[in-house]
Formats: C-alpha cells, sequence, structure tokens
C-alpha cells in the first residue's frame, strides 16, 4: 500500500514559478516509477511527467516540456515538479502518482501504462 500527499500548490501570477512536492509513505518507495498528472476544469486528466527509480529517465508531455522538471529524493520519499514560467492554461488540480511496475517514463505519459496509486491533489492556478 502507498500513501500519497500533495503540497506546495496555490495562486501565482502567469511567467511565475511553483514547486509541488509528494510525500510517499511506501516501504520500498525508492523502487517505484512517480509521475504527476493534472486535470484542469472541464477537461480530461493529462499525464504531464514521469520518472524512473532511480530519477535516471524522465519524460514528458508536450505541453509542459523545456517548463517544468521533475525530480526525486529517494532518501526523503519524495518527488518534486518544479514549474517554471507558468501559464494560466496550467491552471488544474495536480495529482501525485505511483507504480510499481516501473515501466519506462513515457510509457506512462503517452497513456501505454497506468499508474496504481494516487494523491488526492493539489490546486494549482495561474493568474493572468
Amino acid at each position: 500500500q502507498v500513501q500519497l500527499v500533495e503540497s506546495g500548490g496555490g495562486l501565482v501570477q502567469a511567467g511565475g514559478s511553483l514547486r509541488l512536492s509528494c510525500a510517499a509513505v511506501a516501504r520500498t518507495f525508492s523502487t517505484y516509477a512517480m509521475g504527476w498528472l493534472r486535470q484542469a476544469p472541464g477537461k480530461e486528466r493529462e499525464f504531464v511527467a514521469a520518472i524512473s527509480w532511480s530519477g535516471s529517465s524522465t519524460y514528458y508531455a508536450d505541453s509542459v516540456k523545456g517548463r517544468f522538471t521533475i525530480s526525486r529524493d529517494n532518501a526523503k520519499n519524495t518527488v518534486y515538479l518544479q514549474m517554471n514560467s507558468l501559464k494560466p492554461e496550467d491552471t488544474a488540480v495536480y495529482y501525485c502518482a505511483a507504480d510499481f511496475r516501473d515501466a519506462l517514463p513515457e510509457s506512462y505519459v503517452l497513456g501505454y501504462t497506468t499508474m496504481n496509486y494516487w494523491g488526492v491533489g493539489a490546486l494549482v492556478t495561474v493568474s493572468s
């Protein structure tokens, strides 16, 4: 069983930055692939970034590539999403997710593989 708790959401102006954190309660966190998804009002959920268990491999959705960075600290059981150059269209609830199978990060982002565990989400609002 894995519990995930997101933090760091809030209100920011367009062009600004935020860093989301996801603290995981899991016996074997370091063996899980991790990711971040988002869902904006009235839109489908979008997988924005994923990272392998070691942190050596990452993959991003085209909509955030070059602006968002996913990273992890296995010693702290935490995964991060650094969001820069934020746009109003980045406004959404952001969810942390985990998968014990540790598939390639691109397989999650592209929708070939789903993750097993989800957090409750953190709201990010970007004002214009």
